[in-house]
């Protein structure tokens, strides 16, 4: 039986949630990567809530900032239909993505979550190498939805087993890379960066190019540099110190391709680096526009509509960090609730953060589930959906008990 550490920081509120009877709850959490859908943490958390107020008004809301239970919270909110197809998924292997399509100002859209095919989960912990991780397949759900009739497209980044750059999406849509020698790099992936020295984009279609992308992003992470997307990020998607190295060189050399051919320079460029580089690639070779994710499916639930006369919204997401407080979803639901006066309770799988950061935070609980130093075995079984949403379960009844 893993051991779980609750850490606890009342701030800005002068009471904690245990002290007040509660009415109503807003639960509005993004998934826990690897783990937990935004769907399921809020079905965990709602439980652990009537097990203490068994009359409480609950309303869940499936939210995410760009990654997993994005198309899910816009669908709920557009009269949408899901197109299922088969895509390559990080590892070139086929399996089953979805994405939803709808009417927008009478022109066929499609809502596109890169989860679906270039997804952490879609891969087990032993198979995570961002080196040979392809976003092929998103650029095949992009595809299909070009092939039939869409020319909107909002695609949600986030959650991705990848730091290609976002050539391998780019790939599955006519863009060709070459090396050095002038032919063709196939396969591309995170490896191939560096190969890469001119583009050729004469396969790509031109409605392709014209038609309107809208990019949402989990994060403000450049393309490359200390706070960039491999640095940050591939740690987290099986990436050791020297493929970090190999990685972050790639990066570089492919945006120096990107400066030369579009004049963008994505080390400047906010959230270019957000699922390994596809938000740049998106952004330089298809003039995707980048908007925060969370504030873009906040509004479209009503979010701020939804909490009027809560006594607390739940937020969360599956690690706490200092990325957290740069635009994921989280700080966003914070920013709103407080603005209406409304405590608002954090829960997340791990928090990294030290205790100054946590009393600063603003939420007026942290709540980590986290297992004590475990091995591998302990952490794999603590990450199972069965196992999690028990935790979380638990953590919300002694919280709000």
């Amino acid at each position: 039986m893993l051991t779980f550490f609750i850490i606890f920081a009342a701030v800005n509120h002068t009471s904690s949630p245990s002290d007040i009877s509660m009415k109503k709850i807003v639960i509005a959490s993004d998934s826990f990567k690897g783990s937990l859908s935004s769907a399921e943490v809020a079905e965990a958390v709602a439980e652990g809530i009537r097990c203490v107020y068994p009359s409480c008004e609950i309303i869940r809301l499936g939210v995410g900032d760009g990654g997993e239970g994005t198309c899910e919270a816009m669908a709920r909110t557009l009269p949408c239909r899901w197109v299922n197809i088969e895509a390559n998924d990080p590892l070139g292997r086929t399996c089953p993505a979805k994405y939803a399509l709808y009417e927008d100002e009478g022109s066929p859209s499609a809502i596109i979550e890169m989860a679906q095919a270039s997804g952490l989960t879609l891969l087990a912990s032993c198979e995570l190498n961002p080196l040979r991780t392809s976003t092929f397949g998103t650029g095949q759900m992009i595809m299909d939805a070009f092939c039939r009739g869409c020319r909107r497209f909002i695609i949600g980044l986030g959650g991705s087993a990848t730091n290609d750059g976002g050539t391998g999406m780019l790939e599955a849509l006519g863009f060709r890379f070459m090396n050095s020698t002038g032919k063709p790099i196939s396969g591309c992936c995170g490896q191939k960066l560096s190969a890469i020295t001119s583009i050729d984009t004469s396969m790509v279609p031109e409605e392709l190019l014209s038609s309107s992308f809208t990019v949402i992003c989990d994060v403000e992470t450049p393309f490359y540099g200390k706070q960039g997307a491999t640095r940050v990020f591939a740690p987290q998607k099986g990436a050791s110190a020297s493929d970090i190295e190999n990685l972050e060189s790639g990066m570089q050399s492919f945006a120096s391709i990107v400066m030369s051919k579009y004049g963008i320079d994505l080390g400047k460029t906010e959230g270019s680096g957000a699922a390994g580089g596809t938000g740049g690639a998106l952004y330089a070779f298809l003039s995707g526009k980048l908007r925060k994710g969370a504030d873009l499916i906040l509004d479209a639930v009503r979010f701020e509509e939804i909490i009027e006369n809560a006594d607390l919204v739940i937020t969360g997401e599956g690690r706490i960090d200092s990325q957290t407080f740069r635009g994921k979803l989280p700080s966003r639901v914070l920013d709103r609730a407080d603005r209406k006066g409304i405590p608002v309770l954090a829960i997340a799988g791990s928090v990294d953060l030290n205790d100054e950061a946590i009393g600063n935070s603003g939420f007026v609980s942290t709540l980590a589930i986290q297992p004590m130093p475990a091995s591998p075995e302990e952490l794999a079984s603590a990450m199972t959906p069965s196992t999690a949403a028990e935790n979380i379960r638990n953590t919300i009844i002694n919280a709000v008990r």
